[in-house]
């Protein structure tokens, strides 16, 4: 059996990174997101032995992380940074077309309500199923596909809409 510190110190690299995405999501603002992932990992160390399946870590993390996130609106009213005045650098390269894809997608993905965005979000990025989203968001299953399925279909009105008004001004 692990110690608790070897399993924190495990927990904390394996899942840092992705806590430190979806809080950034959450903020957009990088100090505030290191603190809500410090915050995040401290809660889980006092509660580590309420954690029985290390497969269920990242979804318990995540419910952690939102909950610290709400208490920040609970306590005080913090003036937001737009998504697109900062970049969390990707260490993946990709291409000048791929960056403007992307850039257009986080875009649209940023404009939808929060309601759809998240558990798209929780979808994509983590690859969470319809089950998992439902425990971390605290809602029915079929709530989640509902908002899965509108989220996309939003999402790919908004860039259908985008694609021809690009090909109206080329053509």
């Amino acid at each position: 059996m692990m110690s608790k510190q070897r399993r924190y110190e495990a927990l904390v690299r394996a899942l840092h990174g992705d806590l430190y995405r979806y809080a950034y999501w959450l903020c957009h603002d990088r100090s505030v997101a290191d603190d809500l992932v410090q915050e995040t990992f401290l809660r889980a160390w006092k509660s580590l032995d309420s954690l029985k399946d290390e497969k269920a870590a990242k979804a318990w993390l995540i419910t952690i992380l939102r909950r610290e996130n709400a208490r920040r609106f609970e306590r005080k009213q913090f003036d937001l940074t737009d998504i697109d005045d900062c970049q969390v650098a990707d260490p993946v390269a990709t291409t000048p077309e791929q960056d403007a894809e992307h850039y257009l997608l986080r875009q649209k993905m940023a404009l939808l309500e929060p309601e759809y965005r998240e558990p798209l979000l929780l979808q994509v990025l983590y690859g969470f199923s319809g089950d998992e989203i439902a425990t971390v968001l605290e809602l029915n299953r079929n709530t989640v596909m509902t908002r899965l399925f509108r989220a996309r279909n939003q999402l790919r009105e908004a860039l259908d809409v985008q694609h021809a008004d690009k090909g109206h001004r080329n053509g």
